[in-house]
């Protein structure tokens, strides 16, 4: 029997990138998988397509917030609801390649790693590839981690079986980032890539990622609050994290096809 892998998407009015999101898990070359789709009180018409794909497919699930509660409250509910041997997550604006699954399931039981990431390609809000490519470290410890998040949240994946289920704090960015450190401290083994890109982020006109001044408050927030630090071992991280950021991590960033 082949493991079962539970897909968290949290989704807050995106109508305009959901179908496509979710069709790259429905066309996963590893099959058994369940896809929980939980919805932080969208607006728009979210909810409705999500419950067209539903009709379809049994092994896509949805669960709706009663009010606007964030990103981190709405990936803990799926993560608390998940019945997989493995957790992934994808953010419902992002795609995954076909054999994504496929290839980390095996990789990791190939290395005996309970996480795993990979590279994943950039591409603009539209879908249009931006030829260029974040190269994901072969081997990630909790020192080099704590530093910057080298792990594309869309191409992250941890075992329950070795783990248990791990939840982030209640912060409204970059929790992810916290649910990685959390995942290969209580491993305690280092986390280990696929070097091949295996999905595609979409950079969005006015995302965090996009927000340098928004990347240092909330960055600060997940040294303070996250994980508990003094403010002025915050303030040391935060320095840390900013030459790391742009004198090394923005060297995994590179030209694809030549351009």
């Amino acid at each position: 029997m082949k493991s079962l892998v539970s897909v968290i998407t949290p989704m807050y009015n995106s109508e305009r990138f959901i179908s496509a999101t979710i069709m790259s898990v429905v066309n996963q070359t590893h099959q058994n998988w369940e896809l929980l789709l939980i919805d932080d009180f969208s607006k728009d018409k979210t909810i409705q397509i999500v419950k067209e794909f539903i009709t379809k497919y049994p092994n896509i699930k949805l669960l709706e917030n009663p009010a606007n509660q964030g990103a981190a409250v709405s990936r803990n509910r799926g993560i608390k609801a998940a019945k997989g041997q493995y957790i992934a997550f994808l953010d419902a604006d992002d795609l995954w390649k076909p054999e994504k699954l496929k290839k980390q399931l095996a990789f990791m039981k190939e290395e005996s790693c309970d996480v795993c990431f990979s590279s994943y390609d950039l591409m603009d809000e539209l879908g249009n590839p931006l030829n260029k490519q974040v190269k994901a470290l072969p081997v990630l410890n909790y020192k080099k981690l704590l530093k910057s998040n080298y792990i594309g949240n869309l191409t992250g994946i941890y075992s329950v079986n070795s783990l248990g289920k791990i939840t982030s704090p209640n912060l409204r960015k970059r929790q992810d980032w916290l649910i990685w450190l959390e995942s290969i401290k209580t491993s305690g083994k280092p986390a280990k890539s696929i070097q091949e890109s295996l999905a595609m982020y979409r950079v969005r006109n006015g995302s965090i990622s996009s927000s340098k001044w928004s990347l240092l408050k909330y960055n600060y927030w997940v040294y303070k609050k996250g994980l508990g630090f003094s403010t002025s071992k915050s303030i040391f991280s935060l320095l840390v994290f900013l030459f790391e950021y742009f004198f090394i991590k923005s060297k995994q960033t590179v030209s694809i096809n030549g351009k």
